[in-house]
């Protein structure tokens, strides 16, 4: 069975409270089912993290080293500034998804900038909480014809 890590970022715990007219109105457990039945459809096991802290996300991109085989990351705001998670995902060599609920492009011209991105295999934003599924559709696809 393919073994996925979703991690997400700062405020994410605050789904469904924060900017519902960006974000919609689903919590991040609903997400995290979303993505988990989209896995499961698929093969695929997913576990869930959830970090505010830059520190914990890189504590446990480090921790998934050789347990599972592709990674989903929001790194929400940290996108746009952490070269350490980029550093973090380049470290472990692991295939990851960058994903975004909302479409980064289209936002301040900060949201612009992904330092996380051009480590990973792609880069979905702009679907809302589909972005997860189709992550996890891009994820697994990508873990198949590799082994």
């Amino acid at each position: 069975m393919i073994r996925l890590l979703l991690i997400n970022g700062p405020n994410m715990n605050m789904l469904g409270i924060r900017q519902p007219e960006i974000y919609g109105y689903d919590s991040l457990d609903d997400i995290e089912a979303i993505a988990s039945a989209r896995a499961k459809s698929l093969g695929a096991q997913l576990e869930c993290f959830q970090s505010n802290s830059e520190g914990a996300i890189i504590t446990r991109l480090h921790e998934a080293y050789g347990k599972v085989d592709g990674i989903l990351i929001n790194p929400a705001a940290f996108t746009h500034y952490s070269y350490a998670i980029a550093d973090a995902i380049a470290a472990v060599g692991i295939p990851t998804v960058e994903v975004h609920m909302s479409d980064i492009n289209s936002r301040e011209n900060f949201r612009k900038i992904s330092v996380t991105a051009p480590q990973c295999i792609a880069q979905i934003s702009g679907k809302g909480k589909e972005s997860y599924s189709v992550g996890v559709e891009k994820i697994v696809e990508y873990i198949t014809k590799e082994k």
